[in-house]
């Protein structure tokens, strides 16, 4: 469950008397969080004083004056502060300056200082503070003129034959106040507000529902009525942005006498809706999206890519917000945004940057919709804007756990799965176990990517009574939000040699390394070689030629297209051979070891998909050679060195060395796919495999190659034409 606010007087702020309106030697204060905020637990710290709002300079202002702060408003502590009007400007007075506290105050008034109204500093010193998004439980405000109430938590609550339905659409909606319970009268409730609720349970959309059976169970039930009503105007992302209405006088079995307790119903979003009939067809075009998530850890949240012109490009964090981030979350299918992220927080993107200085409404049904500037001089990936949605409480985590670890990140993965016509504990046959699987498990249970598969787990010692195994023949795409969701053997379980010590097992991360490759660089750099085969004596034995080149007279020349390769990693962790440097192969013909066997696949494809020349390229040396402002080198392969690359850094790998190339010897002419796929076996974890392939298109004369149109993280195939118009054009426009 969530905890929140509900609010009063203005939008957007945080209004809350000081506890020390008893206290005659001390003035009254109330507090508020405004400004332009990414987080409804953030803000410009405001005061109200003899009858005034003005704000707090950040002279002195320290982490324990924001913890008086959160603590005062209902927070139960702070994460941090922010000098600089880091909310924009605030007006009228600035009544506190130099503040000290100790953290201990009950109130800001509390705290040493000038005295109210006596200060130096220009609103472009307004300090900030970021709150804990955890309220204090049974946390209640002193009323002073009708201002605020704080509520605990929201939920829906199903009818009793609606309880095993997953997830809860529909029901009673009650608020905990002073740790109870209670229901809201809706003489005074309207769409609005229901708009609100569902978006803070994870779905995008409200409908209307059958009000006949609730009238009947409210007319038997005793209820316990909270004393307010709510008004919202529908686009905000939580209940605590709305304001408060009128005060319901509370008269026993009387109370809400016109009326009856809320009830909410709900849309989920088409991959949590039980059937794709019920799903919330409005936010989804399912022919082409035009917004997408990338990066994240977990469900519903990620980077903002916005598709234009055929061409996948980020979108700029100026002004980015909880409203526009809201707008984003409910188009996708989920409820209403818990964060906006600003500063790349889900890794750098590629591309174009399409959109900046976003400005929504908040009831636009895609982004795509809302006012932006086109003009993006200036943005950089390192200001991509990125999401947190508010997901729908399915209970993934319930049917999976991992056991026998050394922390709660790891372990041998357990299912609850049928067996003998109950539901029993088990463990998952390691057979074909790899990364893939591995990611489903650590999604599943909100334990972000992957960083390892497992296919024994001997060491790990997990519950002796669920041994057995009840899952087999698993095999993902990496999309799936559950285990069972992916292909598998069913009822009907077969595991020769995956069992018992083999059972499978991963450890997870929150963080995880993103490659992508600089499609610009290999079509720069793409030219032909006619090299003589005595000369690839050690390309030949480490598999870089084509099957031909095993009959061929050695003085005979092998036609190579080569090209350079630049490999960025755009993530968030440094990426490491999963292999451990023990365990590296050394190739005495080069002299280097191997620390993968493929890191690169290069491919010459026909126009329908057919490939007609290949080629692979072992990692044997993975380092930083280039690497961005202020970023440390810190894998190097000389003496036997570390192998990876750090997030900032690239590795190349030069045209002009071995098995950088495609041998299309025998290679008719016509026009062609060039494709590069990084880390092609999934050896290692990413937060995203969509960008790991490239494609160019290529013409081949017989003497010449031409290499134009290279696209990273594309679908370019059999279905483009010479300048790939499948691909669907949207323009965004500047309205």
């Amino acid at each position: 469950m969530l905890r929140l606010a509900v609010i009063c007087c203005l939008l957007f702020t945080l209004l809350v008397p000081s506890s020390t309106q008893s206290d005659s030697n001390q003035p009254v204060i109330q507090l508020r969080l405004a400004g332009v905020k990414k987080k409804h637990y953030e803000g410009r710290v405001e005061v109200f004083y003899n009858g005034e709002w003005g704000t707090v300079c950040d002279d002195d202002f320290s982490i324990y004056a924001a913890q008086v702060v959160c603590r005062e408003l209902g927070f139960t502590g702070a994460e941090s502060w922010l000098p600089s009007a880091k909310y924009g400007k605030g007006e009228g007075r600035i009544w506190l300056d130099n503040v000290h506290c100790t953290g201990s105050e009950k109130s800001l008034a509390h705290c040493e200082s000038n005295g109210f109204g006596v200060s130096d500093c220009k609103h472009s010193e307004d300090v900030g503070v970021v709150c804990s998004s955890k309220r204090i439980p049974g946390f209640k405000f002193i009323r002073n003129q009708g201002l605020t109430v704080q509520v605990e938590e929201v939920r829906i609550r199903a009818t009793y034959s609606h309880r095993k339905r997953i997830p809860i659409t529909e029901g009673f909606l009650e608020v905990k106040d002073g740790g109870k319970w209670r229901q809201i009268c809706n003489e005074d409730w309207n769409q609005m507000n229901s708009r609100v609720i569902c978006g803070m349970q994870g779905f995008p959309g409200e409908k209307r529902f059958n009000t006949r059976p609730y009238k009947l169970l409210a007319s038997r039930r005793k209820k316990n009525y909270w004393g307010f009503s709510i008004n919202c105007t529908g686009n905000e992302a939580d209940l605590s942005d709305c304001k408060l209405g009128r005060e319901i006088e509370k008269k026993g079995n009387s109370t809400c006498g016109k009326g009856m307790p809320v009830v909410v119903s709900c849309v989920p979003g088409r991959v949590f809706a039980p059937s794709v009939s019920i799903g919330f067809r409005k936010a989804y075009r399912v022919e082409q999206p035009l917004v997408r998530l990338r990066g994240g850890a977990m469900i519903g949240e990620g980077r903002v890519e916005v598709l234009k012109n055929g061409e996948w490009g980020t979108v700029c964090d100026d002004n980015w917000n909880i409203r526009t981030a809201t707008v984003v979350c409910r188009e996708l299918g989920f409820g209403s945004a818990k964060e906006a992220l600003t500063g790349a927080r889900m890794g750098q993107g590629i591309g174009p940057v399409h959109m900046n200085e976003v400005e929504c409404s908040g009831f636009e049904k895609s982004l795509t919709e809302c006012y932006f500037n086109p003009n993006s001089l200036g943005c950089s990936h390192e200001e991509d804007a990125a999401v947190k949605c508010n997901v729908p409480a399915m209970g993934f985590h319930n049917r999976l756990r991992l056991s026998g670890g050394r922390n709660p990140y790891e372990g041998r993965v357990e299912v609850l799965g049928e067996r003998n016509g109950s539901l029993v504990w088990g463990t998952v046959c390691s057979d074909s176990w790899g990364t893939m699987e591995a990611m489903v498990v650590c999604r599943q249970l909100g334990l972000g990517f992957a960083s390892n598969a497992f296919q024994e787990t001997w060491y790990w010692q997990g519950d002796s009574s669920a041994d057995a195994v009840v899952m087999s023949g698993v095999r993902c795409s990496g999309t799936e939000l559950t285990l069972e969701q992916c292909l598998h053997h069913g009822k009907h379980v077969v595991c020769p040699k995956g069992g018992g010590r083999f059972a499978a097992g991963v450890s997870c991360t929150m963080t995880a390394p993103d490659l992508v490759l600089n499609a610009q660089v290999v079509e720069q750099t793409t030219y032909l070689e006619d090299r003589p085969m005595y000369a690839l004596q050690c390309a030949h034995e480490e598999r870089c030629l084509s099957g031909s080149a095993d009959k061929a007279d050695p003085s005979s020349y092998r036609r190579l297209l080569r090209f350079s390769s630049q490999i960025h990693n755009n993530g968030q962790s440094d990426f490491r051979p999963r292999a451990s440097p023990q365990s590296w192969v050394w190739h005495d013909c080069h002299r280097h070891y191997h620390s993968m066997e493929v890191f690169t696949h290069y491919d010459l494809m026909s126009l329908n998909g057919t490939k007609v020349a290949e080629g692979h390229k072992a990692s044997f040396c993975l380092e930083d050679t280039y690497c961005d402002e202020g970023i440390q080198k810190r894998y190097e392969c000389a003496n036997f060195g570390a192998q990876g690359i750090t997030v900032g850094c690239w590795d190349t790998y030069r045209h002009d060395i071995d098995c950088q190339w495609i041998d299309i010897t025998d290679v008719k002419p016509g026009d062609y796919i060039l494709q590069v796929v990084i880390n092609p076996n999934y050896e290692v974890a990413e937060s995203d495999y969509t960008n790991n392939i490239m494609k160019c298109r290529s013409r081949y004369d017989g003497h010449r190659m031409w290499t134009y149109n290279c696209h990273t993280g594309g679908t370019l195939s059999s279905e483009t034409e010479e300048t790939f118009p499948g691909l669907l054009t949207n323009q965004l426009s500047h309205r």
